[in-house]
């Protein structure tokens, strides 16, 4: 599903996009913007109407125990997309922002109730892709 309303969102945005074929690519979409492919990892996220926490990470299990943890870097994607369920929008992170390798990213959907804005990323500057 999340997938899907990310693939539709950036359609909307003007761009063309590629769906790589099987489970084994760090990316789940492929964004074509000017004739270059950017990998995109999609995630589905569901906000308390404040904050968009996206982790920043996927895990691999087997048989229901964690065996291996993958930390998405610029090395292996160029965005990383959520889909908010509560909010129902997309959010585009990109990967520079996930240094070299972090657990978690936070958007602020609502002003933080201690005023503090520095330090603090608002979830609208996310909203789409940007250069």
């Amino acid at each position: 599903m999340a997938e899907l309303r990310v693939a539709s969102d950036l359609v909307r945005q003007g761009f063309q996009i590629a769906i790589p074929f099987g489970e084994d690519s760090d990316f789940d979409l492929v964004l074509i913007r000017d004739g270059q492919f950017e990998r995109v990892q999609v995630k589905h996220v569901t906000s308390d109407g404040c904050v968009v926490e996206i982790n920043c990470y996927s895990l691999s299990l087997t048989h229901g125990k964690v065996r291996n943890i993958k930390r998405y870097t610029e090395r292996t994607i160029d965005w990383l997309a959520a889909y908010d369920v509560t909010t129902d929008q997309c959010f585009y992170v990109p990967a520079h922002l996930l240094g070299a390798g972090r657990s978690c990213i936070s958007l602020r959907l609502k002003p933080a109730r201690n005023n503090q804005v520095r330090k603090t990323r608002n979830a609208a500057d996310f909203r789409t892709i940007e250069d």
